[in-house]
């Protein structure tokens, strides 16, 4: 993502995480800020003038002095929003919150953004219909249906979302009726430009003989290639420009935009 960011220009680029990831750690200056704790200052004002004092005269005093300004910006936009949910007594509980402060952001300044959500690991007591794993999967549910209303018809229309984890979970039941990381996985593409099929890319049966070390779906449609078609359609990027974000990767269209 970060050499995505390089194409595409680093200052629409941003991280609503606590800390950069790693995905967006490279050459590019890309800036992150914790939307959780928006209204809170994590640098008082005496740190903040020692800070900028210490890097004036060094080649990253620019970035710093942005990264003030870019929280100052988050910190006052939210603002207003914040007060008027402890008025009206909002839970800021969840997913369903955060995206629509994502959305706020992305709808006029953000063109490339990053989100994470942990508590995907369901070793013990997993659950089917309902149960840890489907409450969780009903959280994220709401916070995309949330980001998209709150981007608004227009910019829904030129927005992808990406949903993907770092590793899979296995088919086969453990002990503890949970499930324990695995290989293959799906991948969610969101946006209101999407007219391709519901399932795409390479699939196989669910049979035994089909599994990996008998217990895991298999890898079967190679991530790069998949984000490097995504990116070729969404931001019509030449072939030089991707090899430049995913060297040696092959681009697959699945036409989905």
């Amino acid at each position: 993502m970060n050499r995505l960011a390089t194409v595409l220009g680093a200052r629409e680029s941003l991280s609503f995480t606590d800390q950069l990831p790693l995905a967006f750690r490279g050459a590019a200056h890309v800036g992150n800020v914790s939307l959780r704790s928006v209204g809170k200052s994590g640098i008082d004002a005496k740190t903040r003038t020692l800070l900028a004092t210490l890097y004036r005269h060094q080649p990253l005093a620019a970035q710093v002095q942005e990264g003030f300004e870019l929280r100052d910006e988050v910190t006052q936009e939210m603002a207003g929003e914040m007060e008027a949910a402890s008025r009206n007594a909002i839970t800021a509980k969840g997913f369903e919150l955060e995206g629509r402060r994502v959305a706020k952001m992305m709808r006029e300044r953000v063109s490339l953004g990053f989100i994470e959500i942990g508590g995907w690991d369901t070793h013990v007591n997993q659950g089917g219909g309902t149960g840890y794993l489907a409450s969780r999967f009903d959280e994220l549910g709401r916070g995309l249906a949330g980001f998209a209303d709150e981007l608004g018809e227009n910019a829904w229309r030129r927005t992808v979302v990406v949903v993907l984890s770092e590793f899979g979970r296995t088919l086969r039941e453990n002990g503890n009726r949970g499930t324990d990381h695995g290989h293959g996985s799906v991948y969610w593409v969101l946006g209101g430009a999407l007219g391709g099929p519901s399932v795409a890319g390479e699939q196989i049966d669910v049979q035994p003989r089909n599994l990996f070390q008998n217990r895991d779906y298999p890898v079967l449609n190679e991530y790069r290639a998949v984000l490097g078609g995504l990116f070729q359609r969404q931001f019509a990027l030449p072939a030089s420009a991707l090899e430049q974000v995913l060297p040696g990767a092959r681009p697959k269209d699945l036409r989905l935009l």
